[in-house]
């Protein structure tokens, strides 16, 4: 008899945040019209004590800059616990780094939204995030990492 699937959010919380704003005040007296914004996105995963229980942390840094000067720098880890079970082989990674960022992610546009607005500059909406492009991605530079190291193994003939 096959497990009974379970996808429940247990917990969603803020583990970390920071706010950087280096260059003020002078940086307010300077253009606001073309801020250069970047975003770093990471998925940490942890199987938790109790069994089917997971914490996933997305961390989200964003700089912001007005030419050379830093406007702001914000990061901030926003952690989930998930109960995930019964799920079919080879499905557990995909819940834990693509489903649960993305119920994470909301939480963290608002932390960041805040602490932006906080700081004095104007509210920042960040746009959504594929992760299922990003954990491709991971998946491509995994594999060709193994293929290296593999080559790096063998000794030339």
């Amino acid at each position: 008899m096959a497990e009974e699937q379970a996808f429940d959010i247990r917990k969603i919380y803020l583990k970390d945040s920071s706010l950087e704003s280096p260059n003020t005040p002078g940086i307010f007296l300077e253009d606001p019209s073309k801020p250069e914004v970047s975003i770093e996105a990471t998925i940490k995963t942890a199987s938790l004590e109790q069994e089917n229980f997971y914490e996933v942390v997305l961390g989200l840094t964003v700089t912001s800059k007005m030419g050379e000067k830093t406007a702001f720098l914000v990061e901030v880890l926003q952690a989930g616990v998930f109960n995930i079970s019964g799920l079919p082989d080879g499905d557990l990674p995909l819940a834990l780094e693509i489903a649960c960022p993305n119920m994470l992610l909301p939480f963290a546009r608002e932390a960041i939204s805040d602490l932006v607005g906080k700081a004095g500059f104007p509210q920042l909406l960040l746009s959504p995030i594929n992760f299922e492009s990003l954990y491709q991605q991971k998946q491509t530079q995994i594999k060709t990492a193994e293929e290296e190291a593999k080559k790096q193994e063998t000794p030339p003939q």
